[in-house]
């Protein structure tokens, strides 16, 4: 989960100036955790506190109420009696990382995704998105290679992973939406060298950079088994304590 937390930093700083190009800065000025690093870890503190879901997304949102929420979630997490809103965003696909680490086998992640993403992202979209992004976590930390990967989300999600950065970036613009996110996202993955180059991969789609980043960070780490110790050790600084100390606890008992 900490490839998650490191990419939304990274990428931070070019969400409303989007590149195209992966000749950047790794931590540019400026560059901080954002709403897609504080409710991965809302959901990392759920799963290890048995809370639900709903509770604990509310809670770190009280903790952080500035980090660049979405309008609509910023509304659901101000209304305790409010329930799911039909969202097919990629808020569900940026926190759902957690959920890859902490469960045992692909059909008990592909369940507990749609609970993480149901409480707000009920809309079939925004299921299939988290869905699709734990499975990748999943499967890329139990020894899948790229082409199982690849088959296996094409066969169970539909997305259609067959283009490439290079057909997708002269064109793509800002997209919060998960089916508009999470292919571009997981290509960045397949076509990465290590951790580094995915997360470069996707800030360099030019779109929503900080969550495109998130998404491919998580599978990133998943995969190549970890973070450089340099990405690692930059990102837990630009944490607060908060956030940190359930990161580093969630790490200990799961990655």
């Amino acid at each position: 989960m900490l490839g998650s937390i490191a990419g939304d930093i990274i990428g931070s700083i070019y969400e409303r100036s989007p590149i195209k190009t992966k000749d950047f800065p790794l931590f540019g000025k400026g560059c901080t955790f954002t709403d897609d690093s504080v409710l991965t870890i809302a959901i990392a503190h759920a799963i290890m506190n048995n809370e639900p879901y709903d509770l604990a997304l509310r809670d770190f949102y009280r903790a952080h109420p500035h980090a660049g929420y979405g309008g609509m979630f910023q509304r659901w997490a101000q209304d305790e009696q409010m329930g799911p809103y039909n969202s097919w965003g990629n808020g569900s696909a940026m926190r759902v990382s957690p959920v890859g680490y902490a469960f045992d086998t692909l059909e008990e992640v592909i369940t507990e995704a749609e609970q993480t993403a149901a409480v707000t992202h009920n809309h079939p979209e925004g299921i299939r998105g988290a869905q699709a992004t734990a499975a990748c976590v999943f499967t890329a930390r139990n020894g899948y290679d790229k082409q199982q990967i690849r088959d296996m989300i094409t066969e169970r999600f539909g997305y259609d992973l067959s283009i490439t950065l290079d057909d997708i970036r002269p064109s793509y613009s800002f997209d919060v939406s998960c089916q508009g996110s999470v292919p571009p996202a997981i290509i960045a993955f397949l076509e990465s060298t290590d951790y580094e180059d995915a997360v470069r991969n996707a800030v360099s789609l030019g779109g929503d950079s900080d969550t495109l980043a998130c998404i491919t960070g998580g599978m990133a780490e998943a995969f190549y088994g970890g973070l450089p110790g340099d990405i690692e050790q930059r990102t837990l600084e630009l944490l607060t304590d908060d956030l940190r100390k359930v990161t580093i606890a969630f790490r200990q008992e799961y990655c």
